[in-house]
């Protein structure tokens, strides 16, 4: 496929073709390098997003470190399991104004420093947020809550949001993890969980238990999801972009895991 460029304008009236508008809160999911050349890169994907949706509207993206994760879970998997122990000794503590994302894409990079954004406090599983919804979605974000009621995510649920996914697919949409806290199924379980944080100005090597969720069937609920529900694409460049309601896709995804996991 030739490459294509993609202008500001582009993105903005792809945006509003999809379904954006002002006042809107939507949890944003990006593959800047899918889009083709962008013309400004991941400045000009974050500027149009936040004209989009105005001053009344409010922009969320993951900003998940998980390599501040324990070596077993497999996130350290190229390093020799003799590092671990030292690994875990010496990982530095998560610090929502300066510890970098992981494999979240150059956007979701740039916008976790973006002036007016605000982080969450997980170590592991944070999320930014820019708008007037900004704080109430950040607040809060309790170590082994990572997904689920109260959390950013269900928050956005209580806010009736929106999910954008900008050249990637369902496998990358955190909202289904909300799904997931909800829906009953007979593999349901926690995972006990360690992540380096400061605690009474110390760096503590924390131990917290959480839900186990994967995402493995992401792929096949959004198909699923798709077949039975309407969502709003349009192409943009190399790649496609998919708008839906949060709340649908959630209540979508919560009885398909009913019926289908084990």
């Amino acid at each position: 496929m030739e490459r294509k460029i993609v202008l500001k304008e582009d993105i903005l009236s792809a945006l509003e073709q999809v379904g954006v508008s002002k006042g809107q809160t939507i949890m944003v999911h990006t593959s800047l390098s899918s889009l083709g050349f962008v013309c400004g890169g991941a400045q000009v994907v974050i500027e149009a997003l936040l004209e989009s949706v105005g001053d009344e509207g409010t922009i969320i993206m993951p900003t998940q470190s998980w390599k501040n994760l324990d070596p077993t879970a497999g996130v350290h998997w190229e390093e020799p399991e003799a590092w671990w122990q030292t690994i875990r000794d010496n990982w530095p503590a998560y610090n929502k104004d300066i510890t970098p994302t992981n494999t979240m894409g150059a956007v979701a990079e740039m916008f976790r420093r973006w002036p007016g954004t605000l982080r969450s406090d997980h170590p592991a599983r944070s999320v930014a947020a820019n708008g007037k919804h900004a704080l109430y979605l950040t607040e809060g974000h309790d170590l082994s809550n990572i997904f689920g009621e109260g959390s950013p995510i269900g928050k956005l649920y209580e806010l009736d949001g929106y999910v954008l996914l900008i050249g990637v697919g369902y496998d990358k949409n955190t909202s289904l993890h909300l799904a997931d806290t909800r829906a009953e199924y007979p593999g349901k379980h926690n995972s006990t969980e360690y992540s380096a944080i400061m605690e009474n100005g110390k760096r503590v090597w924390k131990k917290y238990s959480t839900l186990f969720v994967d995402g493995e069937d992401f792929e096949e609920i959004g198909k699923a999801f798709e077949k039975e529900c309407a969502v709003r694409k349009v192409s943009l460049g190399n790649a496609t972009i998919t708008c839906m309601k949060q709340r649908i896709l959630v209540d979508f995804a919560v009885k398909w895991i009913e019926q289908h996991r084990k």
